[in-house]
């Protein structure tokens, strides 16, 4: 090879390529960039979880606890901290809650795996204990911590599925969880299949957020809400039957163009009522069919709304495709192409459609009787930001109710599972005779973060609290793997299951402890970071741009 030629890695990649190798330069560094997002979530776990103040690129404000959102707006860069973000994005596809748990607990098996590895020990190692301990921590969870008799459960109980949904809803919107729990309950198992619950789709519940009032005047509606008026003067129907057309309701135009030659002003006269006609024949068709309520996806013609008027049918107007479908969905429907007279069996049926003023805005409310196929929910707030908290914390209720439907087990709330289960791998380590005890031993530490941060949230010495929930999980009182933080303050342990009726679900913490377990191991295995050089040329932002 030449003089000043390059050699190894440097000449097989092209300039401007970045490579970081070794234990200092990757894994630590990796580990780092974790652990700074894992410092960013732990603050907003828990019922006094601190909201955070997120602009994204769009300049668009967010404030919220939900990780989730967090997460998703921060548009992480780094490789590592990515493969975290990506463990919560499938806990939120998957349950729709527990982010914050995986984001905070891979951080920190991540932070004492550093420990372990300046003590000398192999990230192999390391990843087989966190394995292991994965395995008896599931298999604990599955056979020792659930809490009795809540493997049976009717999921079609509106006041059990409330009480099962404190939970979830008390991080989000604590204070209010008990009420918001029971809106929530009404609006899924009033739309939860009879045959089979496991079908049940979370899209089926849908929300609508109007300003104005407060999160008193939230309430759940069997049926839709459309943020629209009409377009003629019919303001209310009952027992309606209805017509969804995806095409306008107006003259159609014809598949090949033509010209239409006028002599006279006869002809235009006689042309002009021709069409005329041509409306009133479709209306007096559409009349025919018993319908009384006209939706539309497109427009309504002056001529076709003038005829709808005079036979006192109600004209709806939806631009949104997705929204008509659910129109269909809710009302039994069929979605009509072309303008005309529909079959009895295209025909959707509403018990009760009416124009409402809530607060400012006039809202189109369709009732159903019956179970409905959709139902919705009405939030309220003050401002914007406020009622997009109301309806994450509505959204994490539904997906809660969805993983109720698969596995209706759960387990003790506020820290009580992660101590029990903390306390059981601290004496599972020793009995294990290779290094790897040492990986198990530092998951067990791990887990008290859940805790601790609730403790630290809540303004209470969180070094006190953790001695007292282990204490009261060593005593031999009935129940003892229940005791949680009380975040109140009042005693420093408390049952919120036996107190509160609050638990957590067992699916929710199943798939985050393995979600934010691969997480780590993912990044552990990792030894080399090689970036190539970016494509394009300076950015909006670079001073050479311009």
């Amino acid at each position: 090879m030449s003089a000043g030629m390059p050699y190894g890695l440097q000449a097989m990649l092209k300039d401007g390529h970045k490579h970081l190798s070794g234990l200092d330069e990757a894994v630590i560094k990796n580990i780092e960039a974790c652990r700074e997002l894992s410092k960013i979530a732990r603050t907003s776990l828990g019922p006094n979880g601190m909201n955070k103040m997120v602009i994204n690129h769009l300049e668009k404000l967010f404030v919220t606890s939900d990780t989730a959102v967090i997460v998703r707006e921060l548009e992480v860069a780094h490789p590592a901290a990515r493969v975290v973000v990506m463990a919560a994005e499938a806990q939120e596809r998957e349950v729709g809650d527990g982010t914050n748990f995986v984001v905070s607990f891979a951080g920190e098996l991540l932070s004492l795996a550093e420990e372990l590895i300046r003590d000398g020990l192999h990230p192999s190692e390391i990843r087989d204990g966190y394995q292991k301990a994965l395995e008896k921590c599931l298999e604990w969870l599955n056979e020792e911590l659930a809490i009795e008799g809540t493997e049976t459960m009717d999921v079609r109980d509106k006041v059990a599925v409330a009480k099962r949904l404190k939970g979830t809803l008390s991080s989000k919107q604590s204070g209010y969880e008990e009420q918001l729990a029971s809106i929530v309950a009404e609006a899924c198992v009033d739309v939860c299949p009879k045959k089979n619950a496991k079908n049940f789709n979370v899209e089926d519940v849908r929300t609508a957020k109007i300003v104005g009032g407060n999160i008193n005047d939230v309430q759940t509606i069997h049926g839709m809400v459309i943020r629209r008026n009409v377009e003629g003067s019919v303001r209310h129907v009952e027992n309606a039957k209805v017509a969804v057309f995806g095409c306008a309701v107006d003259t159609q135009a014809t598949e090949t163009k033509g010209t239409v030659l006028i002599q006279s002003g006869k002809d235009l006269e006689e042309y002009s009522k021709g069409e005329e006609l041509q409306v009133e024949k479709y209306i007096d068709e559409i009349v025919e069919s018993g319908c009384k309520v006209v939706f539309t996806g497109q427009s309504f013609g002056d001529l076709a709304l003038h005829f709808l008027e005079r036979k006192k049918i109600m004209a709806v107007k939806i631009p949104s495709k997705f929204e008509l479908r659910r129109v269909c969905k809710a009302t039994n429907a069929t979605t009509l192409i072309k303008l005309g007279k529909p079959k009895p069996d295209e025909l959707g049926y509403a018990s009760k459609i009416d124009v409402v003023e809530i607060g400012d805005s006039k809202v189109l409310v369709l009732k159903q009787d019956d179970a409905s196929r959709v139902s919705t929910i009405i939030l309220r707030g003050a401002t914007a930001n406020a009622m997009d908290d109301l309806e994450r914390a509505m959204d994490d209720g539904i997906n809660a109710y969805k993983a109720l439907t698969r596995d209706s087990r759960a387990v003790a709330a506020g820290g009580a599972t992660e101590i029990a289960l903390a306390k059981r791998l601290s004496d599972y380590a020793k009995t294990q005779t290779g290094l790897d005890q040492y990986a198990i031993q530092k998951f067990a530490q791990a887990l008290e973060l859940v805790p601790r941060t609730l403790a630290e949230n809540a303004g209470l010495d969180a070094t006190s609290v953790i001695a007292s929930l282990y204490a009261a999980h060593s005593s031999s009182n009935k129940n003892n793997n229940r005791m949680g933080v009380d975040v109140s303050g009042d005693q420093e342990t408390v049952d919120l299951c036996e107190s509160a009726g609050i638990v957590d679900l067992l699916e929710v913490k199943h798939w985050a402890l393995k979600l934010a377990v691969d997480a780590a191991r993912t990044v552990l295995r990792v030894d080399q970071i090689i970036m190539s050089k970016q494509a394009g040329g300076p950015g909006p932002n670079d001073a050479r741009a311009g």
